[in-house]
């Protein structure tokens, strides 16, 4: 596999914050440790390790200061967390972290219930958070991912408009970037590619993520559209593990495994190596025994005479 090209499309690996949060048991900061590596030893250079978030509402993300330290110390990694507000900002801007991701629900309704604030409170905290990345460290990269972006089960329908508007509020507050989110798996191509272009049309290049879920199979189906939106920054969790613990039924991230098969069979260069990222799954089996993992290309393999890179220019 060529390891020198520049990939053409990066594959943002969140399963040890979307994923474990989802789990009732912690895993072990060993095992996290571990697993972590392996993943970065597959190619993957973009991992959301943690989030800050007080250890009484999610003790699965209690040692994430710890994590981040390993998390650092492996090249060409991109250390991401996700912060809910200005304090938990503050704690993942000291603990060296390169990028904070921060969840902005397009849905009103899963804005209280997932961080009891509105929308509008939430553009104020991206503002307050801008401010004092600046302020202690420039360098460090800003998301605001919008959640509920193509539905919510406590609200319903949450109009495109406002989906749209929520985003271009998120730059103008000093977000680097805002992408859009699947949280409850209620999205289709059709319309994946509508609130993509609309996206795109109104803050361009700082258009980011694609974030689905498989919850209702048609999670690879919404990245394959978003692809070919222009998108090129894809969130997959290991396994299909996560979900939010605020949203019912919000279930089942995208495979890693599968979507970074389906790019490479298309020719499209991801940069993961997918032998070494399948030999991952056994750090994440080891550190969560018992725990169900998913994947159709795990579990069928990969095709008969399949070099990966085969196909590339």
């Amino acid at each position: 596999m060529q390891t020198t090209r520049a990939p053409q499309v990066l594959i943002s690996e969140v399963g040890p914050r979307d994923g474990l949060q989802s789990v009732a048991r912690t895993m072990a900061t060993a095992d996290k440790l571990h697993w972590i590596t392996a993943l970065h030893a597959a190619g993957l250079r973009e991992i959301e390790v943690g989030s800050f978030v007080p250890a009484r509402l999610l003790p699965q993300m209690a040692d994430v200061a710890e994590v981040v330290r390993h998390a650092l110390t492996l090249p060409g990694l991109t250390v991401m967390a996700l912060v809910p507000n200005r304090r938990g900002a503050e704690a993942a801007l000291q603990a060296g972290v390169h990028k904070l991701t921060m969840p902005v629900s397009a849905s009103a309704a899963h804005s209280l219930a997932n961080v009891r604030k509105t929308r509008e409170e939430m553009v104020e905290e991206v503002k307050a958070i801008a401010s004092l990345r600046c302020e202690l460290a420039p360098q460090v990269r800003l998301e605001a991912a919008i959640s509920t972006a193509f539905g919510c089960t406590l609200q319903g329908e949450v109009p495109e408009d406002d989906v749209v508007w929520l985003a271009a509020q998120c730059i103008a507050a000093g977000a680097d970037e805002s992408g859009l989110s699947d949280t409850v798996g209620y999205a289709n191509p059709a319309q994946v590619r509508r609130l993509f272009r609309r996206l795109h049309a109104e803050i361009g290049e700082k258009a980011g993520a694609a974030h689905m879920h498989n919850t209702r199979g048609l999670g690879l189906a919404n990245c394959l559209a978003a692809y070919e939106e222009g998108v090129r920054t894809f969130d997959a969790s290991m396994g299909g593990l996560g979900g939010c613990p605020y949203a019912p039924g919000a279930s089942g991230n995208v495979v890693t495994e599968d979507l970074v098969f389906m790019f490479e069979a298309m020719g499209v260069f991801t940069g993961v190596d997918l032998k070494k990222l399948m030999a991952a799954r056994e750090p994440l089996k080891a550190g969560l025994p018992g725990e169900p993992v998913y994947g159709m290309t795990p579990e069928a393999g990969l095709p008969k005479d399949f070099v990966q890179g085969s196909l590339h220019a």
